[in-house]
């Protein structure tokens, strides 16, 4: 499959098969996160990977109740240091929450060719997060995704057409 087949047919998965990742796919995955681009290749990001089911749950409940969460054989939570980021980018903001991101988009991109299903998950309370995993105060999580094999076929949500979000050479 070619990586633009990859975005166009991978869908957010919300619900799990009770099936263990092995661990060479599942450092396939993680490999690809750690590959990303940042700014300045500061690489301001740290995974947790959450196995324990007790740690899952309670992550789902942190996470507005998302029961799925806790299904899926896998969690992983994406942290951010922004006082180890690029501190101008745009010249207003720090780089941590771009460059974050774009190493989850890695991961979640080659989870789906491992035949691995992923969900962004940002609807979540940070500072329960941070409690259930002891994550330090100068540390951000900026996203968590269950990864697991897929247990449903998620619809296509469908997306703006082209010519809806570009424009040439002025706004």
């Amino acid at each position: 499959m070619s990586v633009l087949d990859i975005m166009k047919s991978r869908r957010s998965v919300r619900r799990y098969k009770n099936k263990p990742i092995p661990e060479g796919t599942l450092n396939k995955v993680l490999e690809a996160a750690r590959i990303a681009p940042s700014g300045k290749n500061f690489q301001p990001w740290k995974f947790i990977i959450v196995q324990d089911r007790e740690k899952k749950e309670e992550l789902a409940v942190a996470s507005r109740n998302q029961s799925f969460i806790a299904q899926a054989p896998v969690v992983i939570v994406a942290c951010g240091f922004p006082d180890k980021s690029y501190q101008h980018q745009g010249n207003y903001m720090k780089s941590w929450p771009i460059d974050v991101s774009i190493a989850v988009d890695h991961l979640m991109l080659m989870a789906w060719e491992e035949g691995l299903g992923t969900c962004w998950i940002g609807a979540f309370k940070e500072g329960e997060v941070k409690q259930i995993l002891s994550i330090p105060d100068d540390v951000r999580v900026l996203a968590l995704t269950p990864l697991g094999y897929p247990d449903e076929e998620p619809r296509d949500r469908g997306r703006k057409e082209l010519n809806e979000i570009i424009s040439y050479d002025e706004y």
